[in-house]
């Protein structure tokens, strides 16, 4: 499989005919056909129902074309960033960062980045923590906001905060009856909704591993794909959701309680490249440093346990 086998599947999948496709393409049609024809073969399904006029995408096909479509817009980013960087025409800063951090320190530091250097070209991608990791080995991204720790050797991990940990609650469940901070047992017997699905090691391994210690047991687990659906579940009273305190502006329908208990907190973690030598990782090591010098609303310390990012030179 080739970027051009993609291109071609895309331009069927667009005009839904093999003719129009091929002339579309500036190719002959039975090339193009053959092109196809090796492409599922390759993967072992049909794309393409071909008894239809139109022709009709599969259901695997459609699948196909979503993520076809996905990867040839990536590569195109690519030869953009690329050439803008070889001509030095603009530098280029790909930032990877959880949900979750867009609720706090992200937001002001990336501001403050675009006035800093109004010549960088500053692009953001959401990625889980484990996703940050092996993006920045591919080199698709230049740092990440995470909030899982790692022992990679090819990464450098800085802790910037540790923020506290709270309880979403549907509003009107007994245990949204209080502001004050619950101490994890609370959390006993409740059912736990819990994101992001299907990602390992992430927060949801997180928040299990921290129950565990404090031999804390949900009545059951219900997987969310991401923040703000687990949150939804939340205000339908489907269950409670443990979350960065940071979160607690999202969703005026559910009620928040900071949780007591040892270690009940998620880290907040800058990585980037080993011996990266981008004169930018240290522009937002110093900005970074700026910004929590300035103590702004989201890192008080009910919030956040009393950490200061400090970094290497």
């Amino acid at each position: 499989m080739d970027l051009r086998q993609l291109r071609y599947f895309c331009a069927v999948a667009r005009e839904r005919n093999f003719t129009r496709a091929a002339e579309a393409l500036h190719i002959a049609q039975p090339p193009l056909s053959r092109q196809i024809q090796l492409l599922e073969e390759e993967l072992g399904v049909q794309l393409i129902s071909r008894s239809t006029r139109p022709l009709r995408l599969t259901d695997a096909g459609r699948l196909f074309h979503e993520q076809a479509l996905q990867i040839l817009g990536r590569v195109e980013q690519m030869q953009v960033a690329t050439r803008r960087v070889g001509l030095n025409q603009r530098s280029v800063l790909v930032v990877g960062f959880v949900a979750s951090t867009l609720y706090a320190g992200l937001p002001p530091l990336v501001r403050k980045l675009r006035q800093h250097s109004p010549d960088l070209d500053i692009q953001l991608l959401e990625l889980t923590s484990v996703q940050q990791i092996e993006a920045l080995k591919a080199g698709r991204i230049d740092i990440g906001f995470g909030r899982v720790r790692h022992n990679d050797p090819f990464v450098v991990g800085h802790l910037l905060r540790e923020e506290r940990l709270a309880l979403a609650i549907p509003v009107d469940a007994p245990l949204g009856g209080a502001t004050d901070a619950l101490p994890v047992s609370a959390i006993e017997g409740q059912q736990l909704i819990v994101y992001p699905k299907d990602v390992r090691f992430g927060f949801a391994d997180q928040v299990q591993d921290l129950l565990r210690e404090h031999d804390v047991r949900p009545s059951e687990i219900i997987e969310a794909r991401e923040l703000q659906t687990a949150l939804g579940l939340v205000a339908a009273q489907s269950g409670v959701c443990i979350v960065p305190s940071a979160a607690r502006q999202l969703r005026s329908d559910v009620h928040y309680r900071l949780i007591d208990g040892a270690r009940m907190t998620s880290p907040v973690i800058l990585n980037y490249r080993m011996n990266d030598s981008s004169r930018y990782i240290d522009v937002v090591k110093q900005l970074i440093q700026e910004m929590y010098a300035e103590n702004p609303p989201w890192l008080d310390l009910q919030h956040n346990l009393p950490t200061r990012p400090q970094f290497e030179h």
